[in-house]
């Protein structure tokens, strides 16, 4: 089935959100990523669309509603650059 979704924009009435934006899934910017996991939250193929990009260790991007990198679900995307040393707290 996720062939289907990664091929097509619609399954007959039901349209797929990541169609409409698909740079949004695969974006730098923690905003952007947050943006893109929130737009899955009422996608009909959410769960399949995670099991399948689970099994196919995505290397990157936002697959039902979850980021991944390396093929596994993270929490959220770090800003690019380096850490501080003095850690704080950054709201998500």
């Amino acid at each position: 089935m996720l062939a289907s979704v990664l091929e097509t924009s619609s399954f007959g009435e039901i349209e797929i959100p990541c169609r409409q934006d698909p740079d949004l899934f695969f974006a730098e910017e923690p905003a952007d990523v947050e943006a893109a996991k929130a737009i899955c939250e009422d996608c009909p193929v959410r769960e399949q669309c995670l099991a399948d990009a689970l099994e196919r260790r995505e290397p990157w991007g936002v697959w039902g509603g979850q980021l991944l990198i390396s093929g596994k679900v993270v929490a959220r995307k770090r800003p690019r650059g380096r850490p501080r040393k003095n850690a704080e707290p950054v709201a998500a």
